[in-house]
């Protein structure tokens, strides 16, 4: 009776053995990793290639990235080519059939959502840095946070059907955290998260709130967000696109001459002229590029220079997706007030 009671329980453990381990993940950019933490929950196992204070787009491509991708079951990338130069590296180098590009254990987390800055016409690197496939900085709009929240739940769900319950929650749960977070409590509580982003996608949020006599109602990022709406920026990459382009603000245009190409002194010069026509009082970087030409250029227009995370682990108040955004825009309300 005892051996078979074993037999049983070893049976059970073999055949629900999903059940039992959690899914290994790796992600590229520790923005994924804290959106699929959020997803999986007690489930995963979640570990981010990037770390700290880095720029995603120039990361090595260490043994020991390898072999956490070796034991890796789902591998997310944000894809756009922000990774092109070490993702195929590190997948070849893991030897992970399960996590090569086109396989179910491997996602880009940017199928599906709102990509900005596809070019037209041909690339060439006479361009700099330019990525053909559109800017890969998706993950500074909490609308593309929200898509790929449902698809690493999606994903996880099928690589790990027995908790796919969990995973679908953990993604409803994930999304009402960020829409409350975007538009406050009462409104979300009133029209629901999917009305107040449609009204927010075809650029009728206010107009909408105005003639149901709401707009007393609006609270979170978009509400703390009305003192630099409008305003105009210079930042130093490409990097903050996203981010603009949902709070509404206006950039005349990068320290950088070209993507990845450092600042030339004719570029700086025709840059001041223009924003001091259009009366610029901030400069936005992220913390790894050096403050040298941002310094010199709001020296001579009489702006500030304001270093913001681009992504978690940038600054020590982002700690994950939520704070964030609650770091951004809390410096850009400081600087702008």
């Amino acid at each position: 009776m005892k051996s078979k009671r074993i037999f049983s329980v070893v049976i059970a453990l073999f055949v629900g053995g999903q059940s039992f381990a959690k899914l290994n993940v790796v992600t590229t950019t520790p923005d994924l990793a804290s959106i699929a933490s959020y997803v999986g929950g007690k489930n995963v196992s979640v570990k981010s290639i990037v770390t700290g204070a880095r720029d995603p787009h120039r990361i090595e491509a260490k043994p020991s990235y390898m072999s956490q991708i070796s034991r890796a079951d789902l591998f997310i990338a944000i894809g756009l080519d922000l990774e092109i130069g070490y993702e195929r590296v590190l997948l070849d180098g893991s030897r992970n059939s399960h996590v090569r590009i086109g396989a179910l254990g491997h996602l880009y987390a940017s199928e599906g959502a709102l990509v900005l800055d596809r070019p037209t016409g041909t690339v060439t690197r006479a361009q700099g840095d330019i990525h053909p496939y559109g800017n890969p900085h998706i993950w500074l709009d909490p609308y593309n946070g929200r898509v790929v929240a449902q698809r690493i739940a999606e994903r996880m769900s099928a690589l790990d059907t027995s908790n796919a319950g969990d995973y679908k929650k953990g993604a409803r749960n994930f999304i009402d955290k960020l829409d409350r977070k975007m538009f406050g409590d009462a409104l979300v509580e009133k029209y629901g998260g999917e009305e107040l982003w449609q009204w927010e996608r075809n650029g009728e949020l206010f107009e909408q709130l105005r003639k149901v006599g709401s707009m007393n109602l609006l609270g979170g990022w978009v509400k703390a967000s009305q003192v630099f709406r409008g305003k105009t920026i210079i930042t130093y990459h490409r990097s903050f696109v996203y981010f603009i382009n949902r709070f509404d603000l206006r950039s005349i245009g990068e320290l950088e001459p070209k993507p990845g190409i450092e600042p030339t002194p004719g570029h700086l010069a025709s840059l001041m002229r223009r924003a001091q026509e259009e009366n610029v009082r901030v400069i936005i970087q992220e913390p790894f590029y050096s403050t040298r030409h941002a310094n010199f250029v709001a020296s001579r227009i009489g702006a500030k220079v304001v270093i913001l995370p681009g992504n978690i682990g940038h600054d020590s108040s982002a700690k994950d997706y939520f704070s964030l955004f609650d770091t951004i825009i809390s410096r850009l309300r400081e600087a702008f007030s």
